[in-house]
This record gives C-alpha cells, sequence and structure tokens, in this order.
C-alpha cells in the first residue's frame, strides 16, 4: 500500500540534519587519538546519558515497562550495535571514509537477502537485481577492477566495513523482531549496552590513546558521544511522526552521500571514476529496492 503521508517541513529539517550529522562522524574519527574500543565506549555511555537527560526533562519515553526478557534482548541487540561501531571505526583506519561508508551501506542488502529466511518473506526479482547490482558496486568501490588495488590494509578496511555491515544488519534484524517498543526507551538500553560491552574489552587491551589525552581529544569525544550520537537519534526519532515512511527510506541516504562529500573536502580524499560508479550502483540500488518500504535506519 503506497504510503501517502505528507512531510511536515519542520520533521524533514530534523531528520536531514540528523543524517548530515551521521555523515560526519567519519572526519571526527580520523582526528581522535584513541582505540575504536574507546571510541564506541565514548559513543554508547555519552549517548545514553543524553538520551536519559532528553527524556528527564521533556517526558518522552515515559511508556509501559520494559520486561525482563525485553531488555534482556534489546542489551543483546545494543552489544552487536556496539561490535557494529568498533568495526566501522577500525575500517576508517585502514580505508578511506569513502570506501569504508560503502562498504557500510550493504547493509539493505544483506538484510535483503537475510529477509527470506529469517522473516519469510519473498525475494522479489526486482530485489534480487538491486542486490546483484549492489554487490557489483561493491566490486568497483574495492578497487579490484582497476590496475592499481586496495591493497592489504585497503582491503582489510572494506572487510571490517562489510563486517559492520553485517552487524548492523543483526541490530536492525533484532529490531524487527521486537517491535512496539517506545524509541527513546528502546534506544538508550541499546546505547548503554553497547557502551558496556566494550568494557571486557577495553580492560584486556587495555584501551590505550595513542597520545595523552588533549583538551582537543576530550572535546571531539564529547562531540562524538553528544552530538553524533545523544543529538542525532533525538533528531532522527523526532522527525519520524511527521514524515512518511518512504520519505525516511529515501532520505537516509543523505547519510552515505554527505559522508562522501566530506571526506572529500575536509580529509582530501579521493574517488576514483569507478569507485564513484560503484557509489551510484549501491546508493541507487538500496533507494530501488526501498522505494516502497516501510523501515528507515539510523547510523
Amino acid at each position: 500500500m503506497p504510503d501517502t503521508k505528507n512531510n511536515d517541513p519542520r520533521s524533514l529539517t530534523m531528520f536531514v540534519l540528523s543524517m548530515l550529522i551521521f555523515g560526519t562522524i567519519g572526519v571526527f574519527r580520523r582526528y581522535l587519538p584513541v582505540s575504536s574500543a574507546f571510541l564506541a565506549f565514548s559513543r554508547g555511555m555519552l549517548g545514553s546519558l543524553f538520551l536519559l537527560l532528553f527524556m528527564k526533562l521533556t517526558g518522552k519515553g515515559r511508556g509501559e515497562r520494559l520486561s525482563l526478557r525485553q531488555t534482556l534482548w534489546l542489551a543483546l541487540s545494543g552489544a552487536a550495535m556496539g561490535i557494529n561501531w568498533i568495526l566501522l571505526f577500525e575500517a576508517y583506519n585502514y580505508t578511506t571514509v569513502a570506501v569504508a561508508t560503502l562498504c557500510y551501506y550493504m547493509q539493505p542488502t544483506i538484510v535483503m537477502l537475510l529477509a527470506p529466511l529469517i522473516f519469510r518473506e519473498k525475494l522479489t526479482g526486482k530485489k534480487v537485481l538491486c542486490a546483484l547490482i549492489a554487490v557489483g558496486g561493491m566490486i568497483l568501490v574495492s578497487g579490484v577492477t582497476e590496475a592499481q588495488s586496495a591493497g592489504k590494509e585497503g582491503m582489510r578496511g572494506i572487510l571490517l566495513g562489510l563486517g559492520a555491515a553485517l552487524f548492523y544488519s543483526i541490530v536492525i534484524i533484532m529490531n524487527k523482531k521486537a517491535p512496539g517498543l517506545e524509541a527513546y526507551r528502546k534506544t538508550t538500553v541499546q546505547l548503554f549496552s553497547a557502551g558496556v560491552v566494550m568494557i571486557p574489552y577495553l580492560l584486556l587491551t587495555g584501551g590505550k590513546v595513542e597520545e595523552p589525552f588533549t583538551p582537543v581529544t576530550v572535546l571531539l569525544l564529547a562531540v562524538v558521544g553528544l552530538v553524533h550520537t545523544g543529538v542525532a537519534y533525538v533528531l532522527y526519532f523526532g522527525s519520524m511522526d511527521g514524515l512518511g515512511t518512504q520519505s525516511i527510506a529515501i532520505f537516509s541516504y543523505i547519510d552515505p552521500v554527505s559522508a562522501l562529500i566530506f571526506s572529500a573536502v575536509f580529509l582530501r580524499e579521493p574517488l576514483t571514476p569507478m569507485n564513484l560508479i560503484g557509489a551510484l550502483m549501491i546508493i541507487g540500488s538500496a533507494v530501488a529496492s526501498e522505494w516502497r518500504s516501510t523501515e528507515g535506519k539510523s547510523g
């Protein structure tokens, strides 16, 4: 059934802002001299604290209490979210922000291919074609078709980005398996769990930073935790009621497109013509496959 809901300008502005904020996280990661695990820990903890404060001040999220089973399920999906973050942050260390982001946005294709197994959804000819186009785009983005390949480090970044996409797909699937929960409370539990799951890893590895903490490092960590997570999620969820579901699905791709632009402008990261064609194939196939989708997503 087509989505005929009108888009409220205020909600559309909030949603676009949230996507643009998500799109800058790769640039900020490049300037943060901390481990990916510590960054994921900081993002989860600061983001969950921000949402808790937001709910307290606004009265949002005062629905029925979560059951123990629901809480455990959200904690598990939050752990997958934390692993997703650490893989993505590591991908930024080994390849360009643009390539890592495009690998990450293979997530819709992964969910599409898993849907028949998990949700018994029919895999239509259109979706199969979109999946094949996305895979073809991924091959072009990886650089394996060009004379100058990505090299070992570049391929490691690509695999880490695809691993992040896989774990984000797990989060999406788990969220679909737990419908009807209030968005702010659900996300707060997931963010807190994403931070907590990093603690054992940090204790085992030391979670070292590459240089002593400076005011700039603290400021950048605060921006990633409070702005890229807390503020972005408030804008994202706050826009949901005023947007049609198809618009949410389509406008979500402002995130990867803006990430490509920001990485080119601020990091001077080049994209070859074949990379650009691959990017268009990945994003275009995802948009086409979700043209009548009822699901939005966040980064």
